[in-house]
């Protein structure tokens, strides 16, 4: 049985996502501060964090940022913001995906089953340990990406986004397709999840090749790898 941890401070939440993680068939631990919750996730195996941004004593992004120092496991960040700048710092440190408060209880389930589903998928298949394209040269077991030697120092989805669009150079993504190939969902995620991934794998490729423009927007299509 997978096991999630949740850090959440506001009580009827914290129940409503235990309760429902729960029926949905997960074990979950709790707790309710950020320094507490940090301690449990780095000492203990999970499955999943479900991670509430405005927390005591440590905040939710300062908890990814350690957590994802050590372990790579899916992080999902819980926000009552809907401002950009949090989800833009939230993605930034290392999380895998964000839902806003108020949020559907059912939609949560899903988004917690897809991302343990894509991670398990991800940590038990085989594939080439090594992917090129031009510049580009990305190693599969550890998770980085290099354009011409030079650490890229990608998060674990835009390594995945990078690494899809280089299997079919020139091919046009739809924003659905990536999503979906990427995050394990569609209709349930929101797609400016995926314009941040892009735009910061984007500025990175620019930091090391400023004249580079790999990923082409395409208007009312998607996006490819040039």
């Amino acid at each position: 049985m997978s096991k999630i941890l949740i850090i959440e401070d506001d009580e009827n939440i914290l129940h409503l996502e235990k309760d429902y993680l729960e029926a949905g068939g997960f074990e979950v631990d709790f707790a309710v501060d950020g320094e507490t919750g940090l301690g449990m996730a780095l000492k203990k195996n999970y499955s999943l964090v479900l991670l509430d941004i405005m927390l005591p004593r440590l905040d939710g992004f300062e908890v990814c940022k350690r957590i994802r120092q050590v372990r790579d496991i899916p992080i999902l960040l819980v926000s009552a913001k809907k401002e950009d700048l949090d989800k833009i710092n939230g993605l930034g440190f290392g999380a895998d995906d964000y839902i806003v408060k108020p949020f559907s209880p059912s939609e949560l389930v899903a988004r917690v089953k897809a991302h343990i589903s894509r991670y398990n998928r991800l940590t038990h298949i085989p594939e080439p340990v090594i992917t090129t394209y031009e510049s580009l040269k990305l190693n599969n077991d550890s998770g980085e990406a290099f354009y011409n030697d030079v650490n890229l120092n990608l998060t674990k989805k835009e390594f995945e986004l990078l690494k899809l669009m280089i299997s079919k150079p020139d091919t046009v993504f739809t924003k659905n397709e990536l999503f979906s190939r990427v995050w394990g969902y569609d209709s349930l995620g929101d797609t400016s999840t995926l314009t941040v991934h892009i735009n910061r794998l984007r500025d990175k490729l620019k930091e090391i090749a400023p004249d580079t423009d790999f990923i082409k927007t395409i208007w009312g299509r998607g996006y490819r790898l040039k």
